[in-house]
């Protein structure tokens, strides 16, 4: 009868910089978010709900 053995290994520095990415990516969007104009952001989720059928009016 055979077995097979399955393992796995992640390494504490690709975890570390998937976060560390993944952090940096939430601020840039924050930052940007807020300083873009409220009619701008208004207008982009208008129109995103349009697109995806989702009634706004």
């Amino acid at each position: 009868m055979a077995t097979t053995t399955l393992t796995t290994s992640s390494s504490s520095t690709g975890i570390a910089a998937s976060a560390g990415l993944s952090a940096l990516f939430g601020l840039v969007l924050i930052v940007l978010a807020g300083h873009v104009q409220a009619d701008a952001l208004h207008a982009a989720a208008h129109d995103v709900r349009h697109a995806t059928g989702f009634p706004c009016h």
